[in-house]
């Protein structure tokens, strides 16, 4: 396991987050300029679909009518992201969050900026598949990361690289049952 020091860890993170946002907002930026609300474009027949979309709700466009309940979830989520950055140590856990962080700040990006206005703007999303949602990049960073934090949890990796000990293992068992 890789340990960082508090200072590359924090560069890291943050460099990996800006590109995961970047990447994100110039994907979307070219769907608003250069495709039509509602239009499809195939990428891959049967596969893969540029599907111009804007959603104002959350996953599977949950909760349509209260968008700013999303802005300050995903506001509270960025700092709970920043937080744990603070006290991590480990690559891994590094890349997860500074991934995470990216997605969903390219997401509040879209709630805060964009139409129909402040903290109420709907997500750019276009990326679709078969028998899915319509999605973006940063669903995507969110979704992978997120299964990665939990694949580290799994693993007993705590965010400093240790690993969970035995007996904490067993007391938390006990304490679940």
């Amino acid at each position: 396991m890789r340990i960082l020091s508090a200072r590359s860890a924090g560069i890291l993170a943050l460099v990996l987050a800006a590109v995961v946002f970047a990447i994100d907002q110039g994907t979307k930026y070219l769907v608003v300029t250069q495709m039509q609300l509602g239009e499809r474009i195939t990428v891959i027949d049967g596969l893969l679909w540029w599907y111009s979309i804007r959603n104002s709700g959350a996953a599977f466009s949950m909760g349509e009518n209260v968008t700013w309940v999303f802005t300050l979830v995903m506001v509270a989520a960025a700092a709970v992201v920043l937080y744990l950055l603070r006290r991590t140590r480990a690559l891994s856990w590094t890349l997860a969050l500074g991934g995470l962080l990216g997605g969903i700040c390219g997401n509040l990006f879209d709630r805060l900026f964009r139409e129909p206005g402040f903290g109420s703007g709907h997500v750019v999303d276009f990326i679709s598949v078969p028998n899915f949602a319509i999605f973006n990049i940063a669903d995507s960073a969110i979704c992978v990361c997120m299964a990665f934090i939990v694949l580290l949890n799994f693993k007993g990796l705590n965010l400093n690289g240790t690993r969970v000990q035995a007996d904490d293992k067993n007391a938390a068992e006990k304490s679940a049952k």
